[in-house]
């Protein structure tokens, strides 16, 4: 076996042993593990920076665009962010153990269905270093250990990192297998990760929709996924006008290279007129390319003519495309048809035209009056996530403590015989 190989298939095998232990660990030892952790980061903020700014030159020597380097680069007050989420991760209950439901059956059998662990999560990667940290915290949080391959682009980051996490649990005495990183072998690397559905429960890809596919294709394990995020947002007849620039701008250029940014804007007929010459000017202001439907383009002359392809696209930069639509039914049946059940927002003052679009939209998280940048662990109170899925069995939205746990039935008798 090669040496990659070996490495991998020793942090799957530990990562599985060790899960043993770490579903047993009690809130208290994982919360200091957490503090710890978040008190390493911050002193070792200039070194984990000085790590990073050697992905970031290399990406930028390979011509890598604005919204990737944005995701690969951390700051001192990114640094920091991550380590006041572990602190906020701290104060979250504790999902393992908690009791869901209870019955006792007429023959005086006490069934209860209990949160337990998943067990070995490996969590799949590209260019966010910070999803180290946020992957290692909740997994631990939730009793599971994690096998974590992130891209070349940021190997010098996530091994500083990593670095923090192995000081952290031997600090705090927890074993140091719980968590491990692979760095080595490549695409071949993933592949034969993808293989081990002896010692892995669970697979969880964050990245573009090409990544995603290819693990999905290739996996012997369960994957948890979103292929991409086409997040819209309606701008209905009733909306008020003010909070519809508002809102729009900041979904879409607030952080544009994130899942959450909206990449196409649906307006009312009605609307039309007033709200797109002047949302236009706001958008050009901050550098956003305009593709256009028809309609659009008589209000918006400097657009360009969208295509069949631009409803379905995943821009994760300063591009959006807008339409204009005759109601709310025309702007429901565009999402349902061009989304990727992700995330989507209703402007409007028309509470009717807002439950009904917060009904019939099928997204995992939709909006009325509000940005669709929220969909996020933190923003919702989850604390750091380690995902966001579109699919629709185990987890939906946001991932969290709890959706990173799974249940067990515990049944109590006294003797009881099924006849």
């Amino acid at each position: 076996m090669i040496n990659w190989k070996k490495d991998i298939y020793f942090i799957a095998q530990q990562a599985r042993e060790s899960s043993f232990d770490v579903m047993n660990l009690t809130t208290e030892k994982k919360n200091r593990f957490l503090d710890r952790l978040s008190e390493i980061l911050i002193q070792k903020t200039d070194e984990i920076v000085r790590c990073n700014q050697k992905d970031v030159k290399k990406c930028q020597k390979l011509n890598y665009t604005g919204a990737f380097i944005d995701r690969l680069l951390l700051t001192p007050d990114r640094v920091k962010k991550m380590a006041v989420s572990l602190k906020n991760l701290i104060d979250l209950e504790d999902p393992v153990g908690r009791i869901i439901w209870e019955t006792t059956r007429p023959n005086g059998l006490i069934i209860r269905k209990m949160r337990v662990p998943i067990g070995v999560i490996a969590i799949i990667y590209e260019s966010r270093p910070d999803v180290t940290i946020e992957s290692v915290s909740l997994c631990i949080k939730s009793g599971n250990c994690v096998v974590l391959r992130g891209g070349s682009e940021s190997i010098n980051s996530n091994s500083a990192l990593m670095v923090c996490v192995k000081q952290a649990l031997e600090q705090t005495g927890i074993n140091p297998f719980v968590a491990g990183l692979i760095t080595g072998g490549g695409r071949m690397a993933v592949r034969y990760l993808l293989s081990l559905d002896n010692f892995i429960d669970l697979v969880i890809p964050r990245g573009g929709e090409s990544l995603i596919r290819a693990v999905v294709a290739n996996s012997r394990i369960p994957v948890i996924k979103h292929y991409k995020g086409v997040c819209h947002i309606y701008v209905d007849s009733d909306a008020d006008i003010n909070m519809a620039f508002d809102v729009c701008l900041n979904a879409k250029v607030q952080r544009p290279g994130t899942c959450n940014a909206m990449e196409t804007m649906l307006v009312h007929r009605d609307v039309a007129d007033v709200f797109l010459p002047e949302m236009a000017e706001r958008f050009r202001q901050h550098n956003v390319e305009i593709r256009a439907c028809p309609r659009t383009l008589k209000l918006i002359p400097f657009a360009k003519p969208a295509t069949e392809q631009d409803w379905s696209e995943e821009y994760l930069d300063l591009i959006i495309a807008i339409k204009i639509v005759d109601n709310v039914d025309d702007a429901i049946r565009h999402i349902n048809t061009y989304g990727t059940k992700h995330s989507d927002a209703i402007i409007t003052s028309n509470s009717q035209c807002a439950e009904k679009f917060l009904r019939e939209v099928d997204s995992a998280c939709i909006y009325h009056n509000a940005s669709t940048r929220f969909t996020d662990g933190g923003q919702f109170g989850l604390g750091a996530e380690i995902g966001i899925s579109t699919d629709k069995i185990h987890a939906r939205g946001p991932m969290a403590l709890e959706e990173l746990t799974t249940y067990k039935y515990l049944i109590y008798g006294n003797g009881q015989l099924r006849t």
